[in-house]
């Protein structure tokens, strides 16, 4: 578990994000199929303008893809699937934050995008886990 305060890189963040994949269940880890895992520090002006952000701290991880529910044969030669997660914006979620470990925000982020990957909105995502709050 990573002490507050300790600098955090991004291979090191990779390496949370990669393993909150792998600690998924084989079901939905053989359903990403290639997708691409990316950590940088943020988001490119481009993204960010493309979502309707100004604050960059805002935005901690995207989804650019098709869900699986949308694609068809047709889209072939697109760009490949990713999830980029933004590491200063983690950072600075946990630290506001102060009551979860970074790995769990880590997780929590994955989790969310890989959501997207499976078609489920952000409001669809929210209710989940509403509903799992309900349940602890």
């Amino acid at each position: 578990m990573r002490e507050f305060g300790t600098p955090i890189t991004l291979d090191e963040m990779e390496t949370l994000g990669l393993k909150a994949i792998s600690a998924l269940p084989d079901a939905f880890r053989e359903q990403l199929g290639d997708v691409v895992f990316a950590v940088e520090d943020f988001a490119d002006a481009e993204t960010l303008r493309d979502l309707g952000i100004e604050d960059p701290f805002e935005l901690s991880g995207v989804y650019e893809g098709h869900a699986l529910i949308e694609r068809s044969i047709e889209m072939s030669g697109t760009l490949p699937t990713r999830i980029r997660l933004f590491r200063r914006p983690i950072i600075d979620e946990w630290a506001e934050r102060g009551d979860e470990t970074l790995e769990h925000l880590v997780r929590h982020v994955v989790i969310h995008e890989i959501g997207h990957h499976f078609g489920l909105s952000d409001e669809d995502m929210h209710a989940l886990e509403d509903l799992a709050d309900l349940e602890d």
